[in-house]
């Protein structure tokens, strides 16, 4: 798809004659990778021509794979939520049409719209809306039962605690560009003290593995991705890096307990986390979560500094002060090799 259909098909779109249900208008929310349009009662997302190390959505045939795959997997956590895939079509007039009858020339993932007010984050941040328990736990065993039923991966220990140290290196790497400006000798601790807990605590991960407690999980478990009301739904799991969906479901849960304190409600976080022990019987090790919580502010870290290399972010200072309220957020992981890892 060339440039000149990339801008007719986002034209097409913004117009709300295009769809089925005749909405009274179109809102537009663009993100890196996609636009997405959200009409009255809907969603829908096309996926921009782009290429990058861990996805290739460079041509339509890949567009669409990957939008059924986006659909296939949210409906785990989702399943009313994801429809299915559109196609947008070339007419024998030559104009493009939402699922008409002419060729198709691109694929979009069709949704149920949820109402922002209804979503984890706008819950813990607004203050007219009252934070009800009950609903975040029901969220929370909706979650817990996905985490129960989810089949192993068949990831091998060693292999696992690759993935974790690959992935601690690669930030640590990152976050100490000078560029940045972030502290060097705490980021530098929090690693080193990660990768010497993975090396001298090896049996800790491996356990996790021989227990079958690595699954193919969401992959980016933040709040704004959780729909509390009026029924519990996750949605926008990493449909693109299989790598990145391998998780310890503790790993996710300590990510969204993290991620939920930084909007300043960590009571919710410990609610998802009892849920799935109630659920599962496991009862994590306190040094495991400890490494989790640091590795995924180590993670959060990085990605808050990689909008500094944007020149069309136009609030930098809000992004390098993000990234030093993770840093600052955790301490090194302590590792007492005569202390059992409970």
């Amino acid at each position: 798809m060339g440039d000149g259909d990339v801008e007719s098909t986002v034209a097409l779109l913004r117009r709300p004659e295009a769809y089925p249900d005749a909405p009274r208008a179109v809102a537009v929310v663009e993100t890196h990778m996609s636009w997405v349009f959200l009409t009255d009662e809907h969603a829908y997302k096309l996926k921009k021509p782009l290429r990058y190390d861990r996805c290739d959505f460079s041509t339509p045939d890949l567009r669409r794979t990957n939008c059924d795959e986006e659909v296939r997997l949210n409906r785990r956590l989702a399943a009313d939520v994801y429809l299915g895939v559109s196609a947008i079509t070339r007419e024998s007039n030559g104009r493009l049409a939402l699922d008409g009858r002419g060729t198709p020339i691109d694929w979009v993932v069709r949704m149920r719209r949820l109402r922002a007010e209804h979503m984890l984050d706008a819950i813990i941040t607004s203050r007219r809306t009252a934070i009800e328990e009950a609903d975040i736990r029901a969220s929370a065993r909706h979650l817990a039962q996905f985490y129960l039923t989810a089949p192993p991966d068949p990831i091998s220990g060693p292999a696992y605690r690759k993935l974790l140290e690959d992935g601690t290196r690669d930030d640590m790497q990152e976050l100490l560009r000078p560029r940045y400006g972030l502290p060097g000798d705490r980021i530098e601790a929090l690693a080193r003290g990660q990768i010497a807990l993975l090396e001298q605590r090896a049996s800790l991960f491996d356990r996790r593995v021989q227990a079958d407690h690595i699954v193919e999980g969401h992959g980016d478990l933040r709040p704004e991705h959780v729909c509390v009301r009026p029924r519990p739904a996750i949605i926008d799991c990493l449909e693109f890096a299989k790598d990145l969906r391998v998780v310890d479901p503790v790993d996710e849960l300590t990510f969204l307990a993290l991620e939920c304190e930084h909007l300043g409600e960590p009571r919710v976080g410990m609610w998802f986390l009892d849920a799935y022990r109630h659920a599962t019987g496991d009862e994590p090790p306190a040094l495991l979560q400890d490494f989790y919580r640091v590795y995924r502010a180590l993670r959060r870290a990085k990605i808050a500094a990689c909008h500094l290399n944007d020149p069309t972010v136009r609030d930098q200072e809000r992004f390098a002060a993000r990234a030093r309220d993770y840093l600052a957020s955790v301490d090194p992981v302590k590792v007492d090799v005569n202390r059992a890892p409970v």
